[in-house]
């Protein structure tokens, strides 16, 4: 009996999946604010009257009755403790209803959501991965399918993974105060591992006790699973596509209807009224699916005008064996079939569905039928007030005395719907219909592994074909796959303690944090806490891949001292991670034994390529890369002094022949002949503003690299009226920069300040920016950004190859509608530029786009607003750096050091050290400042 009872959630499942695909979309628009606010959702435009209050008193009586107070869930039928997420889902949705209709009150539902959230948070999941198909509604135990416990689960629905995340992003952008929570439960599930090529995929436990993934879903509940999952940033575009399906004549109407039935797949292919109701009230018909939802209405209409009988058909619980049972206008080739979900036929139970006929009812309310139909069910209450029955059984006349969370939350939902004026409960004008093929912006679910950080430049190193991976746990939500090989994991002991760890940094802060920039704050370190391995003691560049790049570690370096000089962690913590990346990175390689090599595996250490396949030799290895860690290890040494011993002995271990030479900064790849050798080659750099910045690095150092650092001629193209730098004029290369982004100049002008010569760089940059956001209302913070499918990492250019505005992927290929706006570029922008109004909209935009279990996203995408879910130290350590210049009254945060005894000076005054140190024991860069501010410029 339990078993047929979750079929029928099965069926529910699908149905609402296909709205919540819809909710998706609908809620993403140009800025991180949820799609809705709660002034939207409280906008009660139709009220209900006093027939439809009591109706509505009457569902919510259910949810009422069937309330499990030790967990907060609900029972998924009348008086039985048993649900998944489906029934979850629907509860989530009706308490949302019951708080807008007046029957409860706040004090009530966030008692209710609390103890809900809290018991959801703390679930076992199946294979520590994804809720279990089915829980105890009292207990919160893993059970079957019978509410019998068991240690390991059943397996997980995809389908109810959908529903439950549309039911989600309602209860966040109706109730904002919980999107925080809610933004963590998300993080805390693997939900990539229900995602495969493209589709939705949930999974069994075979009689072997091995686990087994089967694709889930057929026409319409698997377009709303989809868009359930989209909502959150996971894209399954096979999935949300209508096709495959073909049109079946019925009663004379033609009805769409999926190809992959139960003859050849083992799953029905039933067409059921609720997806339609669903998607009508929760997103708004239109397209082909407004049309497909009339059909389905229409035929049954024309059955009633034929034989006479009303006809409301979809899932429903009945009160007797089987106990579900799918009503149908078709499924597997028969029409008005009635079939289990192992597809044997039970005619004789067909009913009038509650739920169907109040559906159309208020999606159609000038059908004369849908009314008609309606008026046989609208007074089919139990008498203990327990609830709206499930129907009335077509050949008996008798009620279908089945109470079940679907038939009651569904009328809540509808009541609503109404209520709002028949607004769409997810309406936005950046809600999509499939056109029954995948969008022009699908692509697969699965990432390419590439440890080069999103923020940095490639260099023109050709993008690397990632190693085959199978799914593995990840903590963020992200569709990523992991490694195949068990790297042996390295357990690095950090350096010896040093002198006792300072109670800060010695910077003097020009006022604490305020509550907000502290929660941004906390929400940024997050990333270095969820992707920290404890026995390297070092950080992924990016939350999807186990590499990091000494760029990667700049940031984190960087982060390390923003956060304890906010006092954001303690001196204790900030010294034991300072210790252990120190300690690591005197065991990381070297490539030809002079350099840092350009990724490593953070578990083994061992080089990789940017696809994360081991490169034994390395690949080369990158001056820019190699910049961004002197920056950060030179303020170390500044900042927290006691550490200058261990940070010199490190930077005395390199070789600087072939990476300063004449002037200029050189990084070195690899490339393998044909006849099988690898050969490296030394070119200069040319990444306009990375070069600027590097070089100004390695100035902190004595190196003599003039020819690399700000200065010169730059060339320019117009841009929204602005002369927009694209590159330097030089004659040592004919390599040239590719595009322009914001990343290398926030970064520069946050640690060193602008000098006139990079402030006439910067300005034109930012202005372009905000010229286009006044120009086209469209925010634009434009920078080099991770993105969750091909290419993976996106340049959103102010200007590239040539073209205004243009998104590229690493070769050089246009990416379309791919133009993101950056999280930490706003954040940037507003710590530089405080009192301009196009910072302080690009702020408001981005400030509330972070997971409080996994840091900062990486931004939104412009022509949707969808967030752009990726993690990356790049993007969380700017942000915090932004913070920091904030309370240092906007000084550098790069700042001088007060003694040249080091043993790094003291080696290049010995001279002949063999390994391209500076000639002279100096410093070829100074901090100053006039009224414009203080800054670091070129000189000794």
């Amino acid at each position: 009996m339990i078993y047929k009872h979750h079929q029928q959630k099965l069926l529910r499942w699908i149905a609402l999946f296909l709205i919540g695909t819809f909710l998706q979309l609908l809620f993403y628009i140009p800025t991180p604010v949820l799609s809705q606010n709660s002034n939207s959702c409280s906008n009660i435009t139709a009220p209900l009257t006093a027939e439809e209050q009591t109706y509505a008193r009457a569902a919510w009586q259910y949810f009422v009755k069937n309330y499990q107070p030790a967990t907060g869930f609900t029972n998924s039928t009348g008086g039985y403790p048993s649900g998944t997420l489906w029934d979850m889902g629907n509860y989530l949705m009706a308490l949302n209803a019951a708080r807008w209709l007046n029957l409860t009150d706040q004090a009530d539902f966030d008692s209710r959501l609390n103890k809900f959230l809290t018991t959801l948070n703390s679930l076992k999941l199946f294979e520590d991965a994804l809720p279990n198909k089915v829980y105890n509604a009292a207990t919160a135990q893993m059970v079957d399918y019978g509410n019998n416990p068991l240690e390991r689960g059943i397996g997980w629905s995809a389908l109810d993974v959908g529903r439950i995340l549309a039911a989600f992003d309602v209860i966040r952008t109706c109730h904002p105060q919980y999107n925080d929570w809610l933004k963590g439960i998300v993080a805390k599930w693997q939900v990539a591992r229900s995602l495969k090529d493209g589709q939705l995929f949930g999974a069994t436990v075979l009689p072997d006790n091995k686990t087994l993934l089967v694709q889930e879903g057929r026409l319409g509940y698997e377009e709303y699973g989809a868009r359930g999952y989209q909502l959150w940033g996971f894209s399954a575009p096979k999935a949300i596509a209508l096709e495959p399906f073909k049109l079946v004549e019925i009663n004379g109407v033609q009805i769409p209807v999926d190809t992959r039935d139960f003859k050849s797949t083992n799953a029905n292919n039933y067409v059921v009224s609720e997806s339609y109701i669903l998607d009508g009230i929760e997103f708004g018909l239109q397209g082909e699916l407004a049309d497909f939802a009339a059909r389905v209405l229409d035929v049954q209409k024309r059955r009633f005008d034929t034989t006479g009988q009303l006809t409301a058909v979809t899932e429903d619980n009945i009160d007797q064996a089987p106990y579900f049972l799918y009503n149908t206008v078709y499924a597997n080739g028969a029409n008005w079939a009635t079939i289990t979900d192992a597809n044997q036929p039970y005619p004789q139970f067909r009913s009038i569905s509650t739920k169907a006929a109040f559906g159309w009812r208020y999606l159609f309310p000038d059908n004369a039928y849908a009314q008609k139909v309606f008026d046989a069910v609208k007074d089919l209450r139990s008498p203990d007030d327990g609830g709206y029955y499930a129907g009335i059984y077509e050949e008996s006349k008798q009620p279908n005395k089945a109470l079940t969370g679907n038939t009651n939350g569904l009328i809540l939902e509808i009541l609503y719907y109404k209520s709002k004026g028949n607004h769409p409960l997810i309406a936005s004008t950046s809600a999509s219909v499939s056109t029954g093929k995948p969008s022009e912006n699908a692509s697969s679910a699965t990432p390419s592994n590439q440890p080069n950080s999103p923020d940095k430049p490639s260099e023109n190193t050709s993008p690397a074909t990632p190693a085959n991976q199978p799914n593995a746990t990840v903590t963020t939500p992200i569709a990523t796959p992991a490694d195949t090989s068990k790297p042996t994991e390295v357990a690095v002991a950090p350096i010896p303690p040093v002198d006792s760890p300072q109670p800060s940094s010695n910077l003097k802060l020009d006022r604490p944090l305020t509550v907000i920039e502290r929660r941004y704050a906390e929400a940024a370190w997050r990333y270095f806490q969820a992707n920290y391995h404890s026995k390297s003691g070092l950080i992924d560049d990016r939350s999807d891949f186990k590499g990091a790049t000494l760029w990667g570690l700049g940031d984190y370096l960087a982060a390390l001292h923003a956060a304890r000089s906010l006092d954001i962690i303690t001196p204790k913590e900030f010294d034991q991670r300072t210790r252990h990346l120190l300690a690591a990175l005197t065991k990381l390689p070297l490539f030809a034994g002079e350099l840092p090599s350009r990724g490593y595996d953070t578990r083994s250490l061992q080089p990789v390529d940017y696809g994360g396949n081991p490169a034994p030799e390395g690949n080369g290895w990158s001056a820019l890369d190699l910049g961004r860690i002197l920056a950060a290890l030179y303020n170390l040494k500044t900042c927290h002094p006691q550490y200058t011993a261990a940070v010199d002995k490190i930077v005395l271990d390199w070789s600087y022949l072939r990476v300063v030479r004449e002037g200029i900064l050189s990084s070195a790849t690899t490339a393998k002949e044909q006849d099988g050798r690898y050969l490296t080659r030394v070119n200069p750099v040319t990444r306009l503003g990375y070069e600027e910045y590097a070089a100004r690095a390695f100035q902190l150092w004595g190196f003599n690299v003039d020819g690399s650092a700000v200065g010169g001629e730059y060339q320019t193209t117009l841009v929204e009226g602005v002369k927009v730098p694209i590159g330097r004029r030089r004659k040592d290369t004919n390599s040239k920069n590719q595009y322009t982004v914001s990343n290398p100049f926030v970064l520069y002008a946050l640690e060193f300040g602008l000098d006139p010569q990079m402030r006439s760089l910067f300005e034109p940059i930012f202005q372009a920016q905000a010229e286009r956001y006044r120009r086209t209302d469209t925010l634009t913070a434009s920078a080099t950004t991770l993105i969750d499918r091909k290419p993976y990492t996106v340049h959103s250019t102010i200007t590239g190859q040539g073209e205004s505005w243009v998104a590229l992927g690493d070769d050089g290929q246009s990416v379309p509608k791919g133009r993101l706006v950056s999280t930490a570029v706003a954040f940037a922008y507003h710590a530089l530029l405080p009192e301009n109004k196009y910072s302080q909209q690009l702020l408001q935009g981005t400030t509330d786009l972070y997971n409080p279990l996994a840091g900062f996203y990486e931004g939104f995408y412009e022509t949707t607003g969808k967030t752009a879910v990726g993690f990356t130290s790049s993007t969380n350590s700017m942000i915090l750096q932004s913070l920091l210049y904030k309370l240092m009254n906007r000084q550098p945060l790069i700042r001088p050091t007060t003694t040249m005894k080091s043993l790094w000076w003291q080696a290049i005054a010995q001279g002949d050290s063999g390994r391209g140190l500076p000639n002279t024991a100096i410093q070829r860069t100074r901090l100053m400042s006039d009224t414009s501010g203080s800054y670091w410029v070129s000189g000794s």
